[in-house]
């Protein structure tokens, strides 16, 4: 199979401007609206303890976010082809930014930690092993050099409207 090129397209516009640009480091505004075409604007700013409104998502929260939709999503697909039939999934992802003074700073390591509900005659066994596989398709932590651990729980459960949902 031949591969396949997908691009991917967000208009970013800074709305800090408080009427002087960046003329002090304290009196501008870290806020910005992201535009994907065809898609509601999210807004955004910086880390509170870069100077960012708490109340926006900032790079950072999308990241570690970014990391925990793709591994689910690629999950998902891997045990929709194996039969093993998901009721639940929820991820309780964190990441640790190290920041090294002058130079910036990287993340050390992302930890995703889904628990993953499946119906009561799936494979647990196989459930949890397709993780590892989810793991090396996902498009977003191939993309990274940022080690991103996966300690995933399987646990059988019955169908209900609310897991369904």
């Amino acid at each position: 199979m031949a591969n396949t090129l997908h691009h991917y397209a967000s208009q970013l516009h800074w709305t800090g401007n408080r009427g002087n640009g960046t003329a002090d480091y304290t009196g501008y505004g870290r806020d910005y609206t992201l535009q994907v075409p065809g898609k509601a604007a999210l807004a955004g700013s910086a880390d509170p303890a870069f100077r960012g409104d708490p109340a926006l998502h900032n790079p950072e929260d999308l990241f570690v976010g970014a990391l925990a939709a793709c591994h689910m999503l690629t999950y998902l697909a891997l045990c929709a082809h194996a039969g093993i039939r998901v009721l639940a999934y929820d991820d309780q992802a964190q990441g640790w930014l190290e920041l090294h003074p002058g130079r910036g700073g990287r993340f050390r390591e992302v930890t995703l930690a889904p628990r993953v509900t499946i119906a009561a005659d799936s494979d647990a066994a196989r459930a949890h092993a397709l993780h590892a596989q989810a793991h090396a398709q996902c498009f977003i932590a191939n993309s990274c050099a940022v080690a991103v651990r996966c300690e995933a729980t399987i646990v059988h459960g019955e169908a209900t409207a609310e897991a369904l949902r």
